[in-house]
């Protein structure tokens, strides 16, 4: 990060509030971003490479409405050879820059029995099945040590975008998120492991950047688009177009979750006057 963060001061014009990262097939939510700034990952020194279909692999820096953000269109993965330290670069690298407020999005197999491809839930817990920690190796210069990790996902973010969602007549979810290795699917003897853990959904992402954000003290909130159903639950086999495209018709509803709820987010996060 020597390098990292004083590439992007010299290349962005605004200091991000809010950071977004979109997962498989969510990445047009970058283009409504106004007056952006981007920078393709591979040009950003220090950043692994986004090898994944489906990922822009850019840093978009600008505002959605209103706020400051810095939208991750693309993210990186353990499965892609990157170690837990290298997915975190992008989380730290924009803490060190003055964010203190992430919200991930993420494409997840639906665990729960009624839940359907589309359908949003927000997180309020997960499961570390990675065999993977970002914070292993020496201390970072003011991270946590060892970060508290019993509401990882932010009550009050959450409460947020749940009031949002009821606005804008979109039907929200919370769950329990498994992380785990990936890249290949799961068997349906590992999904009914899964859920008898308490997992409502499963992922190959998200866990190790919300401990590194914890670590950094970023207040942290995440959506799932529930984009199949888990090994034998559904009856069709499970591919990663299949993601793509259960991710691209629930986007604009996840675009407009987003949209409403970044202002009340942000403020949230602002210190209270005395």
């Amino acid at each position: 990060m020597t390098s990292t963060v004083p590439f992007l001061r010299e290349r962005l014009t605004r200091a991000p509030r809010a950071v977004l990262v979109l997962g498989s097939g969510l990445g047009a939510l970058a283009d409504t971003v106004e007056d952006p700034v981007r920078i393709p990952y591979a040009e950003i020194p220090g950043f692994p490479r986004s090898t994944v279909e489906g990922h822009a692999g850019e840093l978009v820096v600008g505002v959605l409405n209103g706020v400051e953000v810095a939208v991750m269109a693309g993210r990186f993965h353990l499965y892609e050879g990157w170690d837990a330290a290298a997915v975190a670069i992008p989380i730290r690298t924009l803490a060190a820059l003055g964010a203190d407020l992430l919200l991930l999005t993420n494409a997840a197999g639906g665990l729960r029995p009624g839940m359907q491809p589309g359908d949003l839930m927000l997180i309020a817990d997960h499961i570390n099945l990675m065999g993977r920690n970002p914070l292993i190796g020496p201390a970072q210069p003011g991270e946590d040590r060892f970060p508290d990790m019993s509401a990882p996902y932010d009550r009050e973010l959450r409460r947020i975008l749940s009031d949002c969602a009821t606005e804008e007549d979109i039907s929200v979810e919370e769950g329990v998120y498994a992380g785990v290795l990936g890249p290949s699917y799961e068997t349906p003897a590992e999904i009914r492991m899964l859920a008898r853990l308490g997992a409502d959904a499963v992922g190959m992402s998200t866990v190790p950047e919300v401990i590194a954000a914890r670590a950094a003290g970023l207040r942290v909130s995440a959506i799932s688009c529930i984009t199949n159903l888990a090994a034998g639950i559904g009856a069709e086999p499970l591919s990663h177009e299949e993601v793509l495209a259960a991710g691209a018709a629930s986007r604009d509803r996840l675009a407009r979750l987003v949209h409403a709820a970044v202002p009340r987010l942000a403020r949230s996060n602002l210190p209270t006057e005395v």
